[in-house]
This record gives C-alpha cells, sequence and structure tokens, in this order.
C-alpha cells in the first residue's frame, strides 16, 4: 500500500477475546499507549497514516469496534450496541492488554465510545481528544440549516433494504462507500490508495450489519436529542481536547463553539490552518 497507508514497520495483528465477543487490534510502537478508535463507514485501517507518523513515540493500539473490520459479527441485527456497550467492549480489552490508564482518540463512532469510555471508566483514560462527533445537546440544531441533509443514511441504514442493496454487488457497495469517502473529504482523492480495501472490507459477511447495529442502537438517543430532551450524561473530567474539521459539509462546528463556553470549565481555542 504506497504512501500515508503503507504498514508501519513492527505493526502486529491479533484477536482479542472480550466479554462476548472478540476484537481485532492492530498495533505498533513501545511508548505510551495511544488507543485510536476509528469511525464510520472505517475500520482499523483509518489511522494508518498516523501510526506511520507516530509510532516512533508512542504505542499505537488500534482495535476494530464490535461487528466492524475482523472482529466478530452478530448473526443478526442487533439494536443493543450503542456507545455504552462499545465502551465496555474497550474497557475490557484495555484490561486485557494491561494498561495503565491511556489516551484516547475517537473519531466519529469512535468518539462516542471514548466518550462512554471516560464517563463509565474514568481509571482507564488519562486523557480525550475526538473529532467531528455531535455532543447530546447538539439538539434540533442537528437537523436545521440543511444538516438534515447529510444524516440521512442514519435512518436510511436501520432497514434491512439497506444491507441488501449496499451488499448486492461489489459495484454497489463501492458507489455508497465512495460517496462518503470524497463528500466527507476536503481532500478527495484521501482514501484513493485503500479504496479497493475499504470496499473488501465491507463486503466482508457481516461488516455492512456491523456498521449499521450502531445506527439502530442510537437511533433512540438521536431523536430524544433532536427532540430536546437528551440523554442525561456524566461530565466528563479527564482533560479533552475537542475538534472539528473546517471543511466538514455538516458543518456542526459553528454550534459548538457557541455551546462550549457553557458546557466546558475551561476553553482554549486552537485555530487550525488546515483540516
Amino acid at each position: 500500500m504506497p504512501g500515508d497507508f503503507a504498514l508501519p514497520p513492527g505493526l502486529r495483528r491479533r484477536d482479542v477475546m472480550v466479554r462476548d465477543t472478540v476484537l481485532h487490534v492492530a498495533e505498533v510502537g513501545d511508548g505510551p499507549t495511544v488507543l485510536l478508535l476509528h469511525g464510520w463507514p472505517e475500520f482499523w485501517m483509518t489511522w494508518l497514516p498516523l501510526m506511520n507518523r507516530l509510532h516512533g513515540e508512542f504505542r499505537l493500539v488500534a482495535p476494530d469496534l464490535r461487528g466492524f473490520g475482523d472482529s466478530a459479527k452478530s448473526p443478526a441485527p442487533r439494536s443493543d450496541v450503542g456507545a455504552n456497550s462499545h465502551a465496555d467492549d474497550i474497557a475490557a480489552l484495555l484490561e486485557a492488554l494491561g494498561t495503565g490508564p491511556v489516551g484516547v482518540v475517537g473519531h466519529d463512532v469512535g468518539a462516542y465510545v471514548a466518550q462512554g469510555l471516560a464517563r463509565r471508566h474514568p481509571q482507564r483514560v488519562e486523557k480525550l481528544l475526538f473529532f467531528n462527533c455531535p455532543t447530546p445537546s447538539v439538539g434540533s440544531a442537528w437537523v436545521r440549516e440543511g444538516h438534515v441533509n447529510e444524516i440521512w443514511y442514519q435512518s436510511f441504514q436501520q432497514l434491512p433494504l439497506a444491507e441488501q442493496l449496499i451488499g448486492s454487488s461489489r459495484e454497489a457497495c463501492a458507489l455508497y462507500l465512495g460517496h462518503f469517502l470524497t463528500h466527507w473529504c476536503h481532500r478527495k482523492d484521501a482514501f484513493a490508495p485503500v479504496f479497493d480495501r475499504w470496499v473488501e472490507n465491507f463486503l466482508k459477511p457481516g461488516n455492512l450489519r456491523g456498521g449499521f447495529d450502531w445506527y439502530r442502537s442510537q437511533n433512540a438517543a438521536r431523536v430524544a436529542a433532536i427532540d430536546g430532551h437528551p440523554t442525561p450524561s456524566v461530565s466528563i473530567h479527564q482533560p479533552t481536547r475537542v475538534h472539528w474539521g473546517r471543511h466538514d459539509p455538516v458543518g456542526l462546528a459553528r454550534y459548538f463553539a457557541a455551546q462550549a463556553a457553557r458546557k466546558l470549565q475551561r476553553l482554549d481555542p486552537t485555530p487550525l490552518s488546515s483540516a
């Protein structure tokens, strides 16, 4: 694999039994442990560019979440594998790996899981960075100002028809994934070197369903937040940084900036030159 997505030297991959499932884990490096939690439509390989840059300084641990990548799959659709369930999986994984408190980086789905991990298992999290992830208090802003046009897939992917249509052929899967991996990327060719690997991954038995189970499981919380009744949550006390991509088409960064002063104990804005 070329460029950023080359496999870093010393990359290790293994399967780890946790709770009632098996998680596939890729890791590299020997420094302080940093846990990398992917989003959708992603799996552990999304972190290869970061692994190539940082493996000389950190032990980087990138699991496939339950139902994703090469982790174990459910034989049927589920609606009980939301953020808290994934967080408990990851806490059990860290226990199995013998780590102390770790730094956690989460994107999209992984950012929800990272927040759940910090709340439910605070002794496992030293610091937290998550990006491009709504907070529970986003409320009706999620469906205002054209945002609803960006989240149609979250409802569509809960339908049995979604897995059947997208998984009906390689061409259908490539067309669907290609939309998100270009539309959501400022650099439209970002995933081009590994796009075939992405399609192959999601065509593996159960992988589309595993990702779609997330949207089934989180739907009630999402609708409650939109209706102005977000699920009560425990405060996160670990040092936390939140990033939004400057070119994210969903555009919730403006909303987050407005609410941050009310929700955070301390706010240190850090302008980014690129995203």
